[in-house]
């Protein structure tokens, strides 16, 4: 599981996950987002490096969002992967987490 941060052009900051979100990483997993979510106004989650996204790693992503609602932080959902949309989609759980599932154009059937 790797993690790497970046400000993008309008200022949020940017964590990327590159690995899976799953029961195995869940302790790392939590307190990384937690610090983002607590140290940044606005950070971005980009998923889309998600191999395989499981219930408890769904959790931690309804976790965050929940935390940054309480801080009156932002917290958005981007670069979804294959997997991670799946799971949302599966679940009927976007209208919670109220960001758009956009599908890349190199994916599209």
């Amino acid at each position: 599981m790797e993690f790497a941060n970046q400000t993008t052009t309008e200022g949020a900051t940017r964590l990327t996950v590159d690995g899976d979100l799953t029961i195995y990483q869940a302790a790392e997993i939590r307190q990384r987002l937690i610090e983002g979510v607590r140290g940044n106004e606005v950070l971005e989650l980009d998923l889309s490096h998600v191999g395989e996204i499981d219930t408890a790693g769904l959790q931690l992503l309804a976790l965050a969002k929940r935390e940054s609602h309480r801080l009156d932080h932002i917290l958005r959902i981007v670069g979804h992967s294959p997997a991670v949309r799946e799971v949302i989609e599966f679940l009927n759980l976007a209208a919670f987490f109220g960001d758009p599932l956009v599908i890349p154009a190199s994916e599209r059937s």
